[in-house]
Protein backbone atom coordinates (compact mmCIF):
# COMPACT_ATOMS: atom_id res chain seq x y z
CA UNK A 1 0.00 0.00 0.00
CA UNK A 2 1.29 3.45 -0.81
CA UNK A 3 0.18 6.98 -0.03
CA UNK A 4 0.79 10.45 -1.40
CA UNK A 5 3.57 12.51 0.21
CA UNK A 6 4.74 9.50 2.18
CA UNK A 7 1.68 9.38 4.43
CA UNK A 8 1.53 6.13 6.42
CA UNK A 9 -1.11 3.62 5.45
CA UNK A 10 -4.15 3.60 7.71
CA UNK A 11 -5.38 0.26 9.11
CA UNK A 12 -8.44 -1.05 7.31
CA UNK A 13 -11.80 -0.23 8.91
CA UNK A 14 -13.94 -3.31 9.58
CA UNK A 15 -17.49 -2.70 8.41
CA UNK A 16 -20.65 -4.27 9.85
CA UNK A 17 -24.29 -4.43 8.80
CA UNK A 18 -24.54 -0.63 8.99
CA UNK A 19 -23.26 -0.73 5.39
CA UNK A 20 -26.75 -1.83 4.29
CA UNK A 21 -28.96 -1.13 7.32
CA UNK A 22 -27.71 2.31 8.43
CA UNK A 23 -25.62 3.60 5.52
CA UNK A 24 -26.28 7.30 6.09
CA UNK A 25 -25.14 7.02 9.69
CA UNK A 26 -22.00 5.14 8.61
CA UNK A 27 -21.13 7.53 5.82
CA UNK A 28 -21.87 10.61 7.90
CA UNK A 29 -19.16 9.47 10.31
CA UNK A 30 -16.74 8.75 7.45
CA UNK A 31 -17.39 12.16 5.90
CA UNK A 32 -16.49 13.73 9.22
CA UNK A 33 -12.97 12.31 8.92
CA UNK A 34 -12.45 14.40 5.78
CA UNK A 35 -11.17 11.39 3.83
CA UNK A 36 -12.89 10.61 0.53
CA UNK A 37 -11.25 7.18 0.21
CA UNK A 38 -10.87 4.55 2.94
CA UNK A 39 -9.51 1.01 3.03
CA UNK A 40 -12.13 -1.25 4.61
CA UNK A 41 -12.91 -4.89 5.31
CA UNK A 42 -16.32 -5.90 3.97
CA UNK A 43 -18.88 -7.12 6.54
CA UNK A 44 -19.15 -10.81 7.35
CA UNK A 45 -22.03 -12.52 5.59
CA UNK A 46 -22.19 -9.81 2.92
CA UNK A 47 -22.36 -12.20 -0.01
CA UNK A 48 -19.33 -13.45 -2.00
CA UNK A 49 -17.29 -10.39 -0.95
CA UNK A 50 -17.65 -11.16 2.77
CA UNK A 51 -14.50 -10.20 4.68
CA UNK A 52 -12.60 -8.95 1.63
CA UNK A 53 -10.35 -5.85 1.85
CA UNK A 54 -11.67 -3.10 -0.42
CA UNK A 55 -10.89 0.55 -1.13
CA UNK A 56 -14.17 2.35 -0.41
CA UNK A 57 -14.73 5.67 -2.21
CA UNK A 58 -17.14 7.95 -0.33
CA UNK A 59 -16.39 11.54 -1.41
CA UNK A 60 -18.38 13.03 -4.28
CA UNK A 61 -15.37 14.38 -6.18
CA UNK A 62 -13.40 11.18 -5.64
CA UNK A 63 -16.37 9.03 -6.69
CA UNK A 64 -17.00 11.04 -9.86
CA UNK A 65 -13.30 10.85 -10.75
CA UNK A 66 -13.12 7.12 -10.04
CA UNK A 67 -16.18 6.28 -12.13
CA UNK A 68 -14.61 7.98 -15.16
CA UNK A 69 -11.03 6.71 -14.73
CA UNK A 70 -9.90 4.05 -17.24
CA UNK A 71 -7.45 2.68 -14.65
CA UNK A 72 -10.44 1.17 -12.86
CA UNK A 73 -11.49 -1.97 -14.69
CA UNK A 74 -15.00 -3.43 -14.64
CA UNK A 75 -13.83 -6.66 -16.29
CA UNK A 76 -15.49 -9.47 -14.35
CA UNK A 77 -12.55 -11.80 -15.00
CA UNK A 78 -10.37 -9.41 -13.01
CA UNK A 79 -12.74 -8.86 -10.10
CA UNK A 80 -13.91 -12.49 -9.89
CA UNK A 81 -10.37 -13.58 -9.01
CA UNK A 82 -10.85 -11.88 -5.65
CA UNK A 83 -14.03 -13.87 -5.10
CA UNK A 84 -12.37 -17.25 -5.53
CA UNK A 85 -11.96 -17.98 -9.23
CA UNK A 86 -13.36 -17.14 -12.65
CA UNK A 87 -16.56 -15.44 -13.67
CA UNK A 88 -18.60 -18.66 -13.53
CA UNK A 89 -17.64 -19.74 -10.01
CA UNK A 90 -20.01 -19.62 -7.04
CA UNK A 91 -18.28 -16.67 -5.38
CA UNK A 92 -18.32 -14.61 -8.55
CA UNK A 93 -22.04 -15.43 -8.79
CA UNK A 94 -22.48 -14.70 -12.51
CA UNK A 95 -22.79 -17.60 -14.90
CA UNK A 96 -20.69 -17.56 -18.05
CA UNK A 97 -23.87 -16.72 -20.01
CA UNK A 98 -24.27 -13.44 -18.09
CA UNK A 99 -20.66 -12.41 -17.58
CA UNK A 100 -20.15 -10.58 -20.89
CA UNK A 101 -22.38 -7.64 -20.07
CA UNK A 102 -22.20 -3.84 -20.19
CA UNK A 103 -21.59 -3.54 -16.46
CA UNK A 104 -18.56 -5.80 -16.59
CA UNK A 105 -16.87 -4.71 -19.81
CA UNK A 106 -14.07 -2.24 -20.51
CA UNK A 107 -13.31 -0.37 -23.75
CA UNK A 108 -13.08 -1.21 -26.57
CA UNK A 109 -15.61 -4.03 -25.92
CA UNK A 110 -17.85 -1.77 -23.85
CA UNK A 111 -17.73 1.00 -26.47
CA UNK A 112 -18.87 -1.39 -29.18
CA UNK A 113 -21.64 -2.98 -27.08
CA UNK A 114 -22.96 0.35 -25.80
CA UNK A 115 -23.09 1.81 -29.31
CA UNK A 116 -25.22 -1.10 -30.54
CA UNK A 117 -27.52 -0.96 -27.50
CA UNK A 118 -27.99 2.80 -27.95
CA UNK A 119 -29.19 2.18 -31.51
CA UNK A 120 -32.15 0.20 -30.14
CA UNK A 121 -32.74 1.79 -26.73
CA UNK A 122 -33.28 5.36 -27.93
CA UNK A 123 -34.87 8.28 -26.09
CA UNK A 124 -37.66 8.18 -28.66
CA UNK A 125 -38.36 4.53 -27.81
CA UNK A 126 -38.54 5.45 -24.12
CA UNK A 127 -40.88 8.43 -24.71
CA UNK A 128 -43.28 6.18 -26.64
CA UNK A 129 -43.77 4.18 -23.44
CA UNK A 130 -45.29 7.07 -21.45
CA UNK A 131 -48.99 6.38 -22.26
CA UNK A 132 -48.53 2.69 -21.43
CA UNK A 133 -46.77 3.50 -18.14
CA UNK A 134 -49.65 5.83 -17.26
CA UNK A 135 -52.13 3.03 -17.97
CA UNK A 136 -50.25 0.42 -15.93
CA UNK A 137 -49.97 2.90 -13.05
CA UNK A 138 -53.71 3.65 -13.16
CA UNK A 139 -54.56 -0.07 -13.21
CA UNK A 140 -52.36 -0.77 -10.18
CA UNK A 141 -53.87 2.17 -8.27
CA UNK A 142 -57.39 0.99 -9.17
CA UNK A 143 -56.62 -2.32 -7.46
CA UNK A 144 -55.77 -0.40 -4.28
CA UNK A 145 -59.07 1.49 -4.13
CA UNK A 146 -60.84 0.46 -0.94
CA UNK A 147 -57.67 -1.09 0.52
CA UNK A 148 -56.76 0.24 3.95
CA UNK A 149 -53.22 -1.13 4.42
CA UNK A 150 -50.72 -2.60 1.95
CA UNK A 151 -47.06 -3.35 1.42
CA UNK A 152 -46.49 -0.74 -1.27
CA UNK A 153 -43.42 -2.54 -2.62
CA UNK A 154 -45.48 -5.65 -3.37
CA UNK A 155 -48.66 -3.99 -4.60
CA UNK A 156 -47.25 -1.01 -6.51
CA UNK A 157 -43.51 -0.29 -6.65
CA UNK A 158 -42.53 -3.77 -7.84
CA UNK A 159 -45.27 -4.64 -10.37
CA UNK A 160 -44.99 -1.38 -12.31
CA UNK A 161 -41.36 -1.65 -13.50
CA UNK A 162 -41.45 -5.41 -14.03
CA UNK A 163 -44.51 -5.09 -16.29
CA UNK A 164 -42.90 -2.19 -18.17
CA UNK A 165 -39.50 -3.80 -18.76
CA UNK A 166 -40.97 -7.19 -19.68
CA UNK A 167 -43.32 -5.59 -22.21
CA UNK A 168 -40.45 -3.49 -23.54
CA UNK A 169 -38.21 -6.51 -24.05
CA UNK A 170 -41.00 -8.78 -25.30
CA UNK A 171 -41.02 -11.11 -22.29
CA UNK A 172 -44.39 -12.85 -21.75
CA UNK A 173 -46.43 -11.63 -18.78
CA UNK A 174 -46.60 -15.22 -17.51
CA UNK A 175 -42.83 -15.12 -16.90
CA UNK A 176 -42.78 -11.91 -14.84
CA UNK A 177 -42.79 -13.64 -11.46
CA UNK A 178 -39.85 -15.84 -12.42
CA UNK A 179 -37.87 -12.82 -13.67
CA UNK A 180 -38.60 -10.97 -10.41
CA UNK A 181 -37.43 -13.94 -8.33
CA UNK A 182 -34.19 -14.42 -10.27
CA UNK A 183 -33.17 -10.78 -10.27
CA UNK A 184 -33.98 -10.44 -6.57
CA UNK A 185 -31.80 -13.44 -5.80
CA UNK A 186 -28.86 -11.89 -7.61
CA UNK A 187 -28.91 -8.44 -6.03
CA UNK A 188 -30.30 -8.95 -2.54
CA UNK A 189 -27.25 -10.42 -0.82
CA UNK A 190 -28.34 -14.05 -0.95
CA UNK A 191 -25.84 -16.83 -0.35
CA UNK A 192 -23.27 -17.52 -3.08
CA UNK A 193 -25.01 -20.80 -3.88
CA UNK A 194 -28.40 -19.10 -4.28
CA UNK A 195 -26.87 -16.37 -6.41
CA UNK A 196 -25.21 -18.94 -8.64
CA UNK A 197 -28.48 -20.88 -9.04
CA UNK A 198 -30.41 -17.73 -9.94
CA UNK A 199 -27.68 -16.78 -12.41
CA UNK A 200 -27.77 -20.15 -14.15
CA UNK A 201 -31.56 -20.20 -14.34
CA UNK A 202 -32.02 -16.70 -15.72
CA UNK A 203 -29.12 -17.28 -18.12
CA UNK A 204 -30.81 -20.40 -19.50
CA UNK A 205 -34.15 -18.60 -19.78
CA UNK A 206 -32.69 -15.62 -21.65
CA UNK A 207 -30.67 -17.88 -23.97
CA UNK A 208 -33.90 -19.58 -25.00
CA UNK A 209 -35.72 -16.23 -25.30
CA UNK A 210 -33.06 -14.79 -27.61
CA UNK A 211 -33.23 -17.88 -29.81
CA UNK A 212 -37.03 -17.55 -30.06
CA UNK A 213 -36.84 -13.84 -30.87
CA UNK A 214 -34.18 -14.42 -33.51
CA UNK A 215 -36.41 -17.03 -35.16
CA UNK A 216 -39.59 -14.95 -34.82
CA UNK A 217 -38.81 -11.23 -34.17
CA UNK A 218 -41.55 -8.80 -33.22
CA UNK A 219 -42.01 -5.14 -32.24
CA UNK A 220 -40.00 -5.13 -28.99
CA UNK A 221 -36.62 -3.99 -27.73
CA UNK A 222 -34.99 -7.42 -27.81
CA UNK A 223 -35.94 -7.83 -31.47
CA UNK A 224 -34.52 -4.34 -32.11
CA UNK A 225 -31.28 -5.37 -30.39
CA UNK A 226 -31.10 -8.42 -32.66
CA UNK A 227 -31.58 -6.17 -35.69
CA UNK A 228 -29.22 -3.42 -34.47
CA UNK A 229 -26.36 -2.88 -36.92
CA UNK A 230 -23.32 -0.58 -36.83
CA UNK A 231 -21.30 -0.70 -40.06
CA UNK A 232 -22.09 -4.38 -40.49
CA UNK A 233 -21.46 -5.20 -36.83
CA UNK A 234 -24.27 -6.95 -34.95
CA UNK A 235 -24.69 -8.48 -31.51
CA UNK A 236 -24.05 -12.21 -31.21
CA UNK A 237 -26.30 -14.39 -29.05
CA UNK A 238 -23.54 -14.64 -26.44
CA UNK A 239 -23.71 -10.84 -26.15
CA UNK A 240 -27.49 -10.44 -26.38
CA UNK A 241 -28.14 -12.66 -23.36
CA UNK A 242 -26.06 -10.67 -20.83
CA UNK A 243 -27.15 -7.33 -22.33
CA UNK A 244 -30.80 -8.33 -21.92
CA UNK A 245 -30.02 -9.34 -18.35
CA UNK A 246 -28.50 -5.94 -17.54
CA UNK A 247 -31.51 -4.16 -19.06
CA UNK A 248 -33.77 -6.24 -16.82
CA UNK A 249 -31.78 -5.21 -13.75
CA UNK A 250 -31.61 -1.55 -14.81
CA UNK A 251 -35.30 -1.52 -15.70
CA UNK A 252 -36.58 -3.38 -12.67
CA UNK A 253 -34.68 -3.44 -9.38
CA UNK A 254 -33.43 0.15 -9.62
CA UNK A 255 -36.89 1.51 -10.40
CA UNK A 256 -38.58 -0.46 -7.60
CA UNK A 257 -36.29 1.25 -5.13
CA UNK A 258 -36.53 4.65 -6.77
CA UNK A 259 -40.30 4.48 -6.15
CA UNK A 260 -40.12 2.77 -2.75
CA UNK A 261 -37.34 4.96 -1.37
CA UNK A 262 -39.03 8.02 -2.80
CA UNK A 263 -42.33 7.28 -1.06
CA UNK A 264 -40.49 6.50 2.19
CA UNK A 265 -38.60 9.81 2.05
CA UNK A 266 -41.79 11.75 1.35
CA UNK A 267 -43.66 10.11 4.21
CA UNK A 268 -40.89 11.23 6.55
CA UNK A 269 -41.14 14.83 5.32
CA UNK A 270 -44.80 15.80 5.13
CA UNK A 271 -44.21 19.46 4.21
CA UNK A 272 -42.23 18.45 1.11
CA UNK A 273 -44.89 15.85 0.24
CA UNK A 274 -47.64 18.47 0.45
CA UNK A 275 -45.63 20.95 -1.55
CA UNK A 276 -45.12 18.36 -4.28
CA UNK A 277 -48.78 17.37 -4.26
CA UNK A 278 -49.81 21.01 -4.61
CA UNK A 279 -47.49 21.65 -7.56
CA UNK A 280 -46.98 18.70 -9.92
CA UNK A 281 -44.56 20.77 -12.03
CA UNK A 282 -42.01 20.04 -9.28
CA UNK A 283 -42.08 16.30 -10.01
CA UNK A 284 -39.06 16.09 -12.37
CA UNK A 285 -36.93 18.11 -9.91
CA UNK A 286 -38.32 16.10 -6.99
CA UNK A 287 -37.38 12.80 -8.63
CA UNK A 288 -33.83 14.07 -9.09
CA UNK A 289 -33.62 15.17 -5.45
CA UNK A 290 -35.09 11.88 -4.21
CA UNK A 291 -32.50 10.00 -6.28
CA UNK A 292 -29.80 11.99 -4.54
CA UNK A 293 -31.31 11.78 -1.09
CA UNK A 294 -32.12 8.04 -1.00
CA UNK A 295 -30.24 6.56 -3.96
CA UNK A 296 -31.73 3.25 -5.22
CA UNK A 297 -28.22 1.99 -6.02
CA UNK A 298 -26.00 1.98 -2.96
CA UNK A 299 -22.68 1.31 -4.71
CA UNK A 300 -21.29 0.75 -8.15
CA UNK A 301 -20.04 -2.66 -9.21
CA UNK A 302 -16.70 -3.82 -7.83
CA UNK A 303 -13.79 -2.54 -9.90
CA UNK A 304 -10.09 -3.43 -10.03
CA UNK A 305 -7.16 -1.04 -10.41
CA UNK A 306 -5.02 -1.85 -13.44
CA UNK A 307 -2.32 0.63 -12.32
CA UNK A 308 -1.62 2.90 -9.36
CA UNK A 309 -4.54 5.29 -9.01
CA UNK A 310 -4.18 8.66 -7.22
CA UNK A 311 -7.56 9.40 -5.70
CA UNK A 312 -8.18 12.03 -3.08
CA UNK A 313 -5.40 11.85 -0.51
CA UNK A 314 -4.20 8.35 -1.36
CA UNK A 315 -2.70 6.32 -4.15
CA UNK A 316 -4.52 3.03 -4.52
CA UNK A 317 -2.04 0.34 -5.61
CA UNK A 318 -2.52 -1.71 -8.77
CA UNK A 319 -4.55 -4.93 -8.58
CA UNK A 320 -6.81 -3.81 -5.72
CA UNK A 321 -10.59 -3.99 -5.35
CA UNK A 322 -12.41 -0.65 -5.35
CA UNK A 323 -16.03 0.02 -4.40
CA UNK A 324 -17.55 3.42 -5.17
CA UNK A 325 -20.35 4.42 -2.78
CA UNK A 326 -23.01 6.28 -4.72
CA UNK A 327 -25.14 6.75 -1.64
CA UNK A 328 -22.24 8.32 0.29
CA UNK A 329 -21.19 10.59 -2.59
CA UNK A 330 -24.76 11.85 -2.96
CA UNK A 331 -24.76 13.06 0.66
CA UNK A 332 -21.22 14.43 0.76
CA UNK A 333 -21.42 17.72 2.69
CA UNK A 334 -18.44 19.01 0.72
CA UNK A 335 -20.65 18.90 -2.40
CA UNK A 336 -24.22 19.32 -1.14
CA UNK A 337 -25.34 21.88 1.42
CA UNK A 338 -27.46 20.28 4.16
CA UNK A 339 -27.15 16.89 2.42
CA UNK A 340 -29.58 15.06 4.72
CA UNK A 341 -32.43 17.47 3.94
CA UNK A 342 -34.93 17.07 1.09
CA UNK A 343 -35.08 20.30 -0.88
CA UNK A 344 -36.91 20.66 -4.20
CA UNK A 345 -35.23 24.04 -4.73
CA UNK A 346 -31.71 22.64 -4.35
CA UNK A 347 -29.38 23.88 -7.12
CA UNK A 348 -29.16 21.28 -9.86
CA UNK A 349 -25.92 19.39 -9.31
CA UNK A 350 -25.39 16.08 -11.05
CA UNK A 351 -25.98 13.35 -8.50
CA UNK A 352 -24.43 9.91 -8.99
CA UNK A 353 -27.51 7.75 -8.42
CA UNK A 354 -27.19 6.29 -11.92
CA UNK A 355 -23.39 6.33 -11.96
CA UNK A 356 -21.13 8.46 -14.13
CA UNK A 357 -18.89 8.06 -17.15
CA UNK A 358 -19.16 5.30 -19.73
CA UNK A 359 -21.11 3.06 -17.36
CA UNK A 360 -23.84 5.60 -16.63
CA UNK A 361 -27.06 3.57 -16.42
CA UNK A 362 -28.59 3.09 -19.87
CA UNK A 363 -32.04 2.75 -18.26
CA UNK A 364 -31.89 6.07 -16.38
CA UNK A 365 -34.38 7.99 -18.61
CA UNK A 366 -36.93 5.17 -18.33
CA UNK A 367 -36.49 4.95 -14.55
CA UNK A 368 -36.93 8.71 -14.15
CA UNK A 369 -40.12 8.62 -16.22
CA UNK A 370 -41.56 5.73 -14.21
CA UNK A 371 -40.62 7.44 -10.95
CA UNK A 372 -42.24 10.71 -11.99
CA UNK A 373 -45.48 9.04 -13.05
CA UNK A 374 -45.64 6.57 -10.15
CA UNK A 375 -45.05 9.14 -7.43
CA UNK A 376 -47.28 11.80 -8.94
CA UNK A 377 -50.25 9.51 -9.52
CA UNK A 378 -49.92 7.88 -6.10
CA UNK A 379 -50.06 11.24 -4.30
CA UNK A 380 -53.04 12.32 -6.41
CA UNK A 381 -54.99 9.15 -5.63
CA UNK A 382 -54.04 8.75 -1.96
CA UNK A 383 -53.17 12.15 -0.49
CA UNK A 384 -53.42 10.83 3.11
CA UNK A 385 -50.97 7.96 2.60
CA UNK A 386 -48.86 7.30 5.72
CA UNK A 387 -46.51 4.70 7.18
CA UNK A 388 -48.35 1.82 8.83
CA UNK A 389 -45.42 0.86 11.08
CA UNK A 390 -42.83 2.62 13.16
CA UNK A 391 -39.74 3.59 11.16
CA UNK A 392 -37.61 1.47 13.52
CA UNK A 393 -39.43 -1.65 12.28
CA UNK A 394 -38.35 -1.14 8.66
CA UNK A 395 -35.35 -3.10 7.33
CA UNK A 396 -33.21 -2.62 4.26
CA UNK A 397 -32.08 -5.16 1.68
CA UNK A 398 -28.68 -6.70 2.43
CA UNK A 399 -26.79 -5.73 -0.71
CA UNK A 400 -23.76 -3.78 -1.89
CA UNK A 401 -25.57 -2.90 -5.12
CA UNK A 402 -29.18 -2.09 -4.22
CA UNK A 403 -30.41 0.31 -1.54
CA UNK A 404 -34.04 -0.49 -0.91
CA UNK A 405 -36.48 -1.46 1.80
CA UNK A 406 -37.52 -5.08 2.27
CA UNK A 407 -41.10 -3.92 2.74
CA UNK A 408 -43.02 -0.64 2.95
CA UNK A 409 -46.30 -1.09 4.89
CA UNK A 410 -48.53 1.95 4.40
CA UNK A 411 -52.03 3.08 5.28
CA UNK A 412 -53.51 4.54 2.15
CA UNK A 413 -56.20 6.61 3.86
CA UNK A 414 -55.13 6.79 7.47
CA UNK A 415 -52.82 8.33 10.01
CA UNK A 416 -49.24 7.22 10.50
CA UNK A 417 -48.30 4.73 13.18
CA UNK A 418 -47.47 6.58 16.39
Amino acid sequence: MSALQGRPAEPALRLDDSLSQRPHELYRSLHETGAGVQRVIMPPGAGPWSGLPVWLVTGYREARAALADPRLSNDLQRTARFFGGGAGNSRGAFSVALSRNLLHADPPDHTRLRKLVNKAFTSRAVQRLEPRIEQITADLLDRLDGVDETDLLVSYASPLPIIVICELLGIPATDEDAIRSWTKGLVSGASPAEMATASEEIGAYLTDLVARKRADPSDDLLSELIRANENGDQLADAELVPITFVLLIAGHETTINLIGNGVYALLRDRPQLERLRADSSLLPRAVDELLRHESPSSHGTFRTTTAELPLGDVVIPADELVLVSLIAANRDPAQFERPDVLDWSRPQTSNLAFGHGIHHCVGAPLARMEGRIALGRLLERFPEIALAVDEKDLAWTQSTLIHGLRSLPVRLNGKAEQ
